[in-house]
């Protein structure tokens, strides 16, 4: 992705410097709310008859993987908008307001916060006595640990600054560290899971923080034609994203669960149950996207597409916690 300069903000949903009313951010918070019960109170629900244990903290480090998640969506998101509407012929020049000022840092105390869980050995530290920073730089995991903490500081710097975009490459730096933490030296073929969680994190960010960004845009180019433009041009990429979100997920779960015992883990195991759960809901977002693109083409109003559009991001919203439940829990055993 390349640099760009920062565009001309200021403008929201609903016209030029107005902000979000009173009901659709208290819709935005209820639906937070209830999207962080799903790692909070997921991981009984997945574990409840597998015969697993669940290291202590799971759903308190399951809900901080979601926010880290969050946040490396909606700038990464805003970035791929933005270049797209502004390769289209004749846009308005307004934007709306980035949320990456709100999201850096909650993806910087995330990531902090799962540092210290790193440097207290993997526990739930119970006081300051029990972080060692200093032993972060000691371990793999630590220095990744360190890594991400560093890199949303610095995307949260970019935000507040005059060049914003180039919050990109910090941001890569946490999806890189990121997709290195998921698979240890010990895994087989270390790298090859590294690369397919590169891809499909990268994929499933842009995903996830461009849709709700080019509703917010279509909003404030009301009755505007480049609106319906940068909606279809969105669904498209959109369409090339999913694909490989697909490709790798699957690479990645025949990689966890071999073939031959993927239908039985699916269902006996937590690490399958959440999976499966993720599954149906990526399927219940991708008939969301085919729904809002058919009415996009029937339509003469793009804003007839913004009802399964929305209703797409609040399935998008149930994927990343889930996503986050996912790699809280523990990994299935390779059966061979």
């Amino acid at each position: 992705m390349s640099l760009m300069r920062p565009a001309a903000e200021g403008s929201d949903e609903g016209g030029p410097g107005v902000r979000p009313g009173p009901r659709r951010a208290a819709a935005l918070l209820v639906l937070t709310a209830l999207g962080a019960l799903i790692p909070l109170l997921g991981p009984p629900v997945a574990l409840h008859g597998t015969g697993e244990a669940a290291a202590p903290g799971t759903g308190g480090i399951g809900l901080l993987r979601a926010v880290l998640f969050v946040a490396l969506s909606v700038p990464l998101g805003e970035l791929f908008v933005l270049r797209l509407a502004r390769r289209l012929p004749g846009a308005p020049p307004g934007r709306p307001r980035s949320w990456a000022r709100f999201t850096a840092p909650a993806g910087f105390a995330a990531a902090l916060a799962l540092a210290s869980v790193v440097s207290a050995g993997d526990l739930i530290p119970h006081g300051l006595g029990q972080i060692d920073i200093g032993g972060l730089y000691g371990s793999r995991d630590g220095r990744l640990a360190l890594l991400e903490v560093n890199g949303f500081l610095l995307a949260a710097l970019c935000a507040f600054s005059r060049r914003p975009a180039v919050q990109v490459w910090p941001l890569a730096a946490v999806v890189a560290a990121e997709a290195l933490r998921a698979h240890p030296t010990t895994e087989q073929n270390p790298l090859t899971g590294s690369a397919l969680t590169l891809v499909h994190l990268t994929c499933a960010a842009l995903w996830a923080g461009g849709l709700p960004y080019a509703l917010r845009t279509l909003r404030a180019w009301p009755g505007h034609p480049a609106g319906a433009a940068l909606l279809g041009r969105y669904a498209r990429v959109a369409l090339v994203l999913l694909a490989a979100i697909t490709v790798t997920g699957v690479c990645s779960a025949l990689r966890r669960m071999p073939s031959a015992t993927l239908l039985d883990q699916l269902t006996t195991t937590a690490y399958g149950r959440a999976l499966l759960a993720k599954v149906v809901l990526v399927a219940v977002v991708a008939l969301l996207a085919l729904w809002a693109r058919l009415r996009l083409r029937r339509a003469s109003d793009p804003l007839a597409a913004s009802a399964p559009a929305r209703a797409e991001v609040v399935a998008l919203g149930a994927v990343v916690a889930v996503s986050g439940l996912l790699t809280a829990l523990p990994l299935p055993i390779r059966w061979t």
